[in-house]
């Protein structure tokens, strides 16, 4: 199952623990599964049909423009990170 790495000001929804595993075959299924087993974690990530603003997606270390769309393998790491602009 995917292992999702979980930002620091969430912590406290998770009872402290910095990484969870999860199932999910794309990272709107992993979110969901996330917010069973924390809820409250799904609320501060996910704004509608897509990822808060500021926030982006890696899986496997590689950032995705695909969102909550992204496919997810079994053993994918997925971490939820600021958003970084500029030009």
């Amino acid at each position: 199952m995917p292992r999702v790495f979980v930002p620091v000001p969430l912590q406290h929804l998770t009872g402290g623990t910095a990484d969870v595993v999860v199932e999910g075959k794309t990272v709107r299924s992993v979110l969901e599964s996330l917010d069973v087993a924390f809820p409250g974690v799904g609320d501060h990530l996910r704004n509608g049909d897509g990822l808060r603003p500021g926030l982006a997606v890696a899986v496997d270390g590689n950032m995705s423009s695909q969102g909550l769309l992204q496919k997810v393998r079994e053993d994918s790491e997925v971490h939820f990170v600021a958003a970084i602009g500029g030009g």
